[in-house]
């Protein structure tokens, strides 16, 4: 099956029961036994139909063993996470998601689960990183905000030197564009919310796993501590993902105009894209996906400037979030990355005037109309 095709017919399609064409939205917390432990569904916590057509959904487009519906990114993360015990020890991504380096230095630690963030897009510093105690390895790949890509392959070969998981946070490409399983991850991570919804209207994370262990381990998690994706989000993710091919080609022909337009500009700082043939990991992201994607990042110079364009923008809304129908626009210092705190910002290179650009699929001539009189207000 193609891509799109594998949207569409990918998991568990339509009802058995009724020949329903969508899988209905099983709004139900328990279910009939037919005598005691003789049961399709036991309770909703443990499955739901509505979430397993969804996970069977993400799992298909992965192409791992099985994939499991959270209810948002960081509850994904999470769960992933509680895979491990106390003294153990990730390499995570530098330039990661406020959110993700929150996570891990401010809740976890108290579980005395150690982090060490690095720059993953080079392998020595990775190795350079890893401890006695190193479990797995956390990729983000284009990374948020600054678009930095890491080589999987050589991710995947520094992981099995010892014996490490590989987990890939894959929101920023989706399974349209990249497919880490396919490069040796075990574990693949989705905030949902962003282009697998699509259109601003559910909160979500997905994981897949590669292996029959992985799956039964996180099952058990999930099922115990109890951070699952509720039927109605679930089926609105269904319905998101079967235009995720469309809407992904649309917003990445956007985003090459926008880029373009950027790259013209004497106003402009510096432009982080890694479809733009510069950028240092153009070639390592064109051997491993399809796409680059609609995440752009640029630098106005300061922070005063910045917000001054993000008040002016009309059909760029200020908000969080991405990888909607609708582009939007944001400063990472004050927004999405406000919980690192400055200091270290600036180190990554999350300067005070870097502004990301979701790009949605508006036509592009508009959206950089908006722009053009934003940056010249």
């Amino acid at each position: 099956m193609k891509k799109k095709t594998k949207l569409i017919h990918g998991g568990i399609v339509g009802d058995p029961y009724t020949g329903a064409v969508s899988t209905p939205i099983y709004q139900v917390s328990t279910y009939k036994q037919d005598g005691v432990g003789n049961f399709k569904y036991e309770y909703s916590r443990t499955g739901n139909p509505t979430r397993e057509a969804l996970e069977d959904l993400i799992r298909d487009l992965e192409g791992g063993h099985a994939g499991f519906a959270f209810g948002s990114g960081m509850a994904a993360i999470t769960a992933v996470m509680t895979l491990f015990k106390s003294g153990d020890h990730v390499v995570f991504t530098d330039d990661v998601y406020g959110g993700s380096y929150r996570l891990m230095t401010k809740v976890l630690n108290r579980f005395n689960i150690g982090v060490t963030f690095v720059d993953t897009s080079d392998p020595v510093k990775v190795k350079d990183a890893i401890q006695d105690n190193t479990v797995a390895i956390y990729v983000e790949t284009p990374t948020n905000p600054l678009l930095k890509v890491t080589d999987l392959r050589k991710m995947k070969e520094v992981a099995s030197e010892r014996d490490l998981l590989l987990i890939v946070d894959n929101t920023f490409s989706t399974p349209y564009w990249q497919n880490p399983i396919e490069f040796g991850a075990e574990i693949v991570l989705h905030s949902a919310t962003k282009y697998l919804g699509g259109h601003s209207d559910v909160v979500a994370g997905l994981v897949v796993v590669n292996s029959q262990k992985l799956a039964e381990e996180l099952h058990f998690v999930q099922n115990s501590s109890g951070g699952i994706l509720g039927p109605q989000d679930s089926w609105l993710l269904i319905r998101g993902i079967k235009t995720l091919g469309l809407r992904m080609e649309q917003t990445e022909k956007n985003t090459k105009e926008i880029v373009e337009f950027l790259d013209n500009r004497e106003d402009i700082v510096s432009v982080y894209y890694p479809g733009r043939p510069d950028h240092p990991g153009y070639k390592t992201h064109l051997s491993q996906a399809t796409g680059f994607g609609g995440m752009v990042s640029f630098d106005v110079g300061s922070g005063e400037r910045a917000e001054e364009v993000l008040r002016k923008t009309k059909f760029f809304t200020l908000a969080e979030s991405l990888g909607a129908v609708e582009s939007l626009i944001s400063l990472p210092a004050k927004m999405t990355h406000a919980s690192i705190p400055r200091d270290r910002r600036l180190e990554l290179g999350i300067t005070d005037g870097l502004i990301r650009i979701s790009v949605g699929i508006e036509d592009a001539e508009d959206l950089i109309e908006d722009l053009k009189q934003a940056l010249e207000g």
